[in-house]
């Protein structure tokens, strides 16, 4: 595989791009573990900016977008990107591929092992469900790695034929009381989950998602491996991400009026068109910043300390280590903020904000001592 334009790299020899819309990415999702979103989002700031912002951080009830919708697929996409860089190193090394096939395959089990025990966790017995990121996660990354060595048209048209088989069968499905494809708990996948797991998802999610969505994480593998190629110049590389992050997010619009509705908790063909597009889009941006002109060095290197141990933080956050440091917070800023009369809901907002910079922190205390936690 090609390498990596040393011109490209920062000080620490890495793309900074890259860590910081995973550290970005991160970063809002464990705001939600400190329930920042939750906080800005109550009756008593209904009618401000404050509530208007809050309601892009909860997902869409059904048919439309929001921006917390695009943080999933932000995080499969991210996973893609960094894997022709990552196993790239291993086979530049000399492993070969049956190797890195068993370190994939070991990954793929300790994603979907980590997401059943988060769903257990919240369960509060064993509890086998495939709704979680990591669970989805698990089996887009195999899939992703299969057939990360073929053309990328040939990846490409894979993805496609993904979107396109799970349309199909939405649309096609011929069992009674799962016909309805756009319906809420009346589809194929709704069907698939009764026969998987025996129940349905209280929120319509459903695991068949994990589908179409391997196309994020198979276009990250593409968008991946033309950052590290030399075959074209950075302006070419941009202009490529930026066409196709335009061309999918306008095609994705345009489906939802009149062929498929963007429906985020069932994963439609314009949902992952969209947001793949947004995904592009994300790229090209950091990219471009911190890169190429090396811009908001400060700014990106804040969030980058937190993309380089995802996997920590994230279980740090769900398996609820943060309720503890919230409920020690809160202990403070109630009794003190209290006490001069600032209304509740902005002593939650200021608990939160006080426990998000503590998780910051924590990442930031593992960054200076090179502690990377991985599987």
């Amino acid at each position: 595989m090609a390498k990596i334009d040393k011109s490209l790299l920062d000080d620490y020899g890495r793309l900074l791009s890259l860590d910081f819309y995973r550290g970005l990415t991160m970063f809002l999702l464990i705001a939600e573990g400190a329930a920042l979103w939750y906080a800005i989002n109550v009756s008593y700031f209904e009618g401000s900016i404050i509530s208007v912002i809050g309601q892009q951080f909860h997902h869409h009830p059904w048919n439309g977008l929001r921006f917390w919708d695009l943080v999933q697929p932000f995080f499969m996409f991210i996973v893609g990107v960094a894997m022709p860089i990552s196993l790239g190193k291993r086979w530049a090394r000399g492993d070969s591929w049956n190797k890195t096939f068993k370190h994939v395959l070991f990954r793929s089990f300790m994603l979907l092992l980590l997401g059943v025990m988060i769903q257990s966790t919240y369960a509060g017995r064993i509890s086998f469900h495939f709704w979680n990121v990591l669970a989805q996660l698990s089996f887009t990354y195999l899939v992703a790695f299969l057939i990360m060595r073929k053309s990328w048209k040939f990846q490409i048209s894979f993805s496609i034929g993904l979107i396109l088989l799970t349309e199909l069968l939405y649309r096609f499905f011929w069992v009674d009381g799962f016909t309805q494809p756009f319906t809420p708990d009346k589809n194929f996948g709704a069907w698939m989950d009764l026969i998987l797991m025996g129940q349905l998802s209280g929120g319509h999610w459903v695991a068949i998602n994990a589908l179409p969505t391997a196309a994020h994480t198979i276009w990250g593998v593409i968008a991946g491996q033309l950052l590290i190629t030399n075959k074209f110049e950075v302006s070419e590389k941009l202009k490529k991400l930026l066409l196709f992050g335009v061309g999918l997010t306008l095609l994705g619009y345009l489906m939802d009026p009149f062929v498929t509705p963007i429906i985020k908790r069932i994963s439609t063909s314009s949902f992952t068109i969209v947001s793949g597009g947004w995904c592009l889009l994300a790229l090209a941006g950091s990219f471009y910043l911190f890169d190429v002109k090396k811009k908001y060095i400060s700014t990106g290197r804040f969030f980058a300390i937190v993309g380089m141990n995802p996997l920590f933080i994230y279980l740090f956050s769900e398996f609820g280590a943060v309720d503890w440091l919230y409920d020690f917070v809160d202990v403070f800023t109630s009794d003190i903020l209290g006490i001069v009369s600032i209304p509740g809901a902005w002593i939650n907002v200021i608990t939160a904000s006080i426990v998000l910079g503590l998780m910051w922190y924590i990442t930031y205390f593992l960054y200076k001592r090179k502690i990377f936690i991985s599987i």
